[in-house]
């Protein structure tokens, strides 16, 4: 008898799954029919798990040559992001233009409050508005927040969406990251089971300047450990000390002779005078929640009203 319940349950949550990816498509479908045939959809892409998913759809829903794949480069994207991106890409089938962006020289930004992610957006957005929808022929760009990502308050960069009008399917269709990560593995993709991988700049504390330089520190230091072997893991930038964040499971090898050692070294190569390991292990968005606990969310709410 259980058996039989768990099986029913089990075909009710494909079913509801299949119900919200079917949403997310008529979504897609809808943003390109009041266009001619030959229009396409942009979809801002990082190669992550969300915006995978979603490129994957819409390129199962409306074609994948109407479908564009648009890839914001700039110091704050990992070497290793940006080439796993293209790999995605291609093995959906989906062609891939990367449009520079110049987030790092909008004072805001650099600034480094707790809504750094809407100049970063906002940024991205107005590049594809200005240089890219003309050129390619897109009538509607998509995001690929997810239902989760709709509830999460450390999210500014959402509001830039929101004034750009871009559209978020995964979000609207109510399908969260573990659905999310289903219809990845599902359809096979290879960022079914990346680690979330936010862009350089969360490494630094907010009200500390973002700069190259220290872009650079953190992305050398991190291609370092994922050449010793983690695979998830933050360099969080402390002016000369880097604090790295690793899964609990992590802690014991890297403090832990060779890697001890070897650790120690590539990440002072990188730039960093002192290394240290936090206890507390991996703290996914801990620089935002941080300041929006502190402050009640207000200075992000204060950011949002000087904004208009």
């Amino acid at each position: 008898m259980s058996i039989q319940v768990r099986a029913d349950e089990l075909d009710s949550a494909l079913e509801d799954l299949s119900v919200r990816v079917e949403r997310a498509a008529q979504l897609l479908r809808h943003a390109l029919a009041p266009s001619a045939g030959g229009s396409r959809l942009g979809v801002a892409f990082s190669g992550g798990v969300d915006s995978s998913v979603l490129l994957a759809l819409a390129a199962r829903t409306v074609g994948a040559e109407r479908v564009l794949a648009i890839l914001g480069v700039s110091p704050s994207l990992a070497a290793s992001e940006r080439r796993q991106a293209h790999q995605v890409a291609e093995e959906i089938g989906v062609e891939v233009v990367e449009v520079t962006t110049h987030e790092g020289e909008r004072p805001e930004y650099r600034a480094n409050g707790a809504d750094r992610c809407f100049y970063c957006k906002d940024e991205l957005f107005t590049r594809i508005d200005d240089d890219l929808a003309l050129a390619h022929g897109l009538s509607a760009i998509a995001y690929g927040e997810n239902a989760d990502d709709a509830l999460r308050p450390d999210r500014p960069g959402a509001e830039a969406a929101t004034q750009h009008q871009v559209l978020r399917p995964l979000a609207d269709a109510g399908l969260d990251k573990a659905a999310v990560r289903t219809l990845a593995r599902g359809w096979g993709l290879r960022s079914a089971d990346k680690p979330a991988a936010p862009c350089l700049a969360s490494r630094i504390p907010h009200g500390e300047e973002v700069t190259p330089e220290k872009l650079r520190a953190i992305d050398d230091a991190e291609e370092a450990l994922r050449d010793l072997g983690f695979a998830e893991f933050r360099v969080r930038h402390h002016g000369e000390i880097a604090r790295l964040e690793l899964p609990a499971t992590d802690l014991v090898r890297a403090v832990s002779e060779p890697l001890r050692t070897q650790v120690q070294a590539a990440v002072r190569r990188a730039g960093f005078r002192f290394v240290v390991v936090d206890l507390a292990g991996l703290q996914s968005g801990l620089f935002t929640l941080t300041v929006l606990g502190r402050t009640n969310g207000g200075q992000l709410d204060d950011a949002r009203r000087a904004r208009g």
